[in-house]
Order: C-alpha cells, then sequence, then structure tokens
C-alpha cells in the first residue's frame, strides 16, 4: 500500500468578510509577507545597536533609518515581485492583457523579481542618505530568510509550486485537477514531494541559521558586502538543488518539451528557476571571495 501525506484541510484565507459587496480576506500570503518584513525589521534593528558587530564599531544606520528603510523595502518587493513574475514568467500573457499586471491579489510574484526589487530599493535608499551600500545590503541580505521562509509556508498552504510526483512516504496528495494529473504509467495515488517545504527549509531556516552564525559569530558584518555573497550563494544552490523536485512550469511545456525547461544546453535541461539561481551561485562565490581576500 502507497504511503502518502494527505494534505493538510487549511483554508487559503485565515478570515474574511463581505462589506457592501466587496469581498475582503486576509490571507496566509499576506501574512507571511507581514511576519516577514516586520520580523526582519526588527532583527536589523537589533544588529545597528550592536556596535561591536560592525567595522570600526560603526552600524551603517541608525534604528530610525531601519524603519524608513521599510517603507522602501516593501515598495521594492511589491513592485519587483510583480514585474518580475510578468517578464520572467508570463510576458506573452500580460502583454496582451496589461489590465491584469496590477491584480497581485490574483496571484503571480517572483521571488527574483522581488530580489531585484529589494536591491534597488536599498541602493537608492543608501545613496540618499549617503550611508555604506555594501554594510546596508548586509543587513538586507542576514534577515532575507525569515521572509523566505513564511513565503514557502504560504505557498504549500496555497497548494501551489508543488513538486514532481513521487512515492517517497512524506509526498503529499495535493489538491486540484492538475495535482491528481501524473504520467501515464503511473502507478497507485498521484502524490508530489512538498518541495514548498524543501525551499521553507533550506531558502528560510538553514539560511537565517547560516546567516546569524556568519554575523554574530563569524564576525563577517565587519567585512561590509561578505553577507551579500553569502546570501547570493546560499539561496542560488538552494533554489537551484529544490528546483530537481518541483513541478515543471506550465507556461514553459510542450509536447516536445514535456519537464518545462527554459533553457537546453546541450543534453542539459535548465529550469527558468534554475537559470535565475545558478548565477547567484558565481556571483556569491566571488562577492564572498573578494570581500574576504580585500578584507
Amino acid at each position: 500500500m502507497q504511503a502518502i501525506l494527505p494534505f493538510p484541510d487549511i483554508s487559503p484565507e485565515i478570515f474574511s468578510i463581505d462589506l457592501a459587496g466587496f469581498h475582503l480576506a486576509l490571507r496566509w500570503y499576506a501574512l507571511a509577507y507581514i511576519l516577514g518584513l516586520v520580523l526582519a525589521w526588527r532583527w536589523v534593528v537589533l544588529m545597528v545597536r550592536r556596535p561591536g558587530l560592525w567595522l570600526n564599531d560603526s552600524p551603517p544606520m541608525s534604528a530610525k533609518q531601519v524603519e524608513d528603510l521599510l517603507t522602501w523595502v516593501i515598495l521594492g518587493v511589491i513592485l519587483g515581485g510583480r514585474l518580475g513574475f510578468v517578464l520572467f514568467y508570463q510576458p506573452g500573457y500580460y502583454f496582451e492583457n496589461p489590465r491584469e499586471i496590477p491584480l497581485i491579489w490574483q496571484g503571480g510574484m517572483s521571488f527574483h523579481g522581488g530580489f531585484l526589487g529589494v536591491i534597488l530599493a536599498g541602493y537608492l535608499f543608501a545613496r540618499r542618505h549617503k550611508l555604506r551600500v555594501a554594510s546596508l545590503g548586509d543587513c538586507m541580505a542576514a534577515t532575507a530568510g525569515i521572509g523566505l521562509f513564511f513565503g514557502r509556508l504560504a505557498n504549500f498552504i496555497n497548494a501551489e509550486l508543488w513538486g514532481r510526483p513521487s512515492h517517497l512516504p512524506w509526498a503529499v496528495a495535493f489538491p486540484g485537477e492538475l495535482a491528481e494529473t501524473c504520467p501515464p504509467d503511473w502507478q497507485g495515488v498521484c502524490a508530489r514531494h512538498p518541495s514548498q517545504l524543501y525551499e521553507a527549509g533550506l531558502e528560510g531556516l538553514l539560511m537565517v541559521i547560516l546567516m546569524y552564525y556568519l554575523a554574530y559569530r563569524r564576525g563577517w558584518l565587519k567585512t561590509p558586502g561578505a553577507l551579500i555573497g553569502a546570501f547570493f550563494l546560499i539561496y542560488g544552490a538552494a533554489r537551484s538543488f529544490v528546483e530537481l523536485f518541483r513541478q515543471p512550469d506550465q507556461q514553459f511545456a510542450s509536447l516536445d518539451n514535456p519537464m518545462g525547461y527554459a533553457l537546453h544546453l546541450g543534453d542539459i535541461g535548465l529550469s527558468m528557476g534554475q537559470v535565475l539561481s545558478l548565477p547567484m551561485v558565481l556571483i556569491g562565490g566571488f562577492v564572498i571571495w573578494r570581500t574576504r581576500r580585500c578584507g
């Protein structure tokens, strides 16, 4: 008998009300963003209040400036995440339906787009307030895993971004017509890898643990830019690995490309997630080597 885990009966909406013809709801995905941003903000405040963590005992900004930075980061996450999804994953559809681009509550956010949006927001904020760009980036890199952890848990609750079919005992029977679709020769219930939980563990929890260790135990905040490189390396490696277990991107799949690869390099196929993440590994390794060598 096949051992699988049933999908937990959790509504994507925490609570909702219907008011004057409008359906208002607080969704787990929205709560994930709120928790991730608020906890990251508080952690950065704690870091800048400990001068001994920083180069020359000089934090890159004040606690008040961290609060101001939060507003910029929120805009970077939302605008970058949405535009990244539009441009990286479904440009044809949204170019034909531009009115749907702002409808973020219908779903469709890209981590890589949000990541680029946060980088731009942080850079502009640092330049405007004459702050050390690399050290400010280290603050953001150190805390990014918090948002990734909660975001991937929300993906699991929403039963989205699930993995490939699997007979492993922790495979999950996700709901929905597409989730039940497996290869014709598949035996038993079409259960799948809970790849969202893999990402929550690797991109989120492991990221936070490693960043804490590097910042507080190894003194990497004294080397501006080092934690930025660590984030690039850890995230790029974790995401590229988990992509091996994720369901292929349907927008790239076809009869000639059933695995949904976005790029072929000879006999090797890469998903869009790997195309965007593997360069991060190289960039991260170079940044760490460069900053630690010069430091």
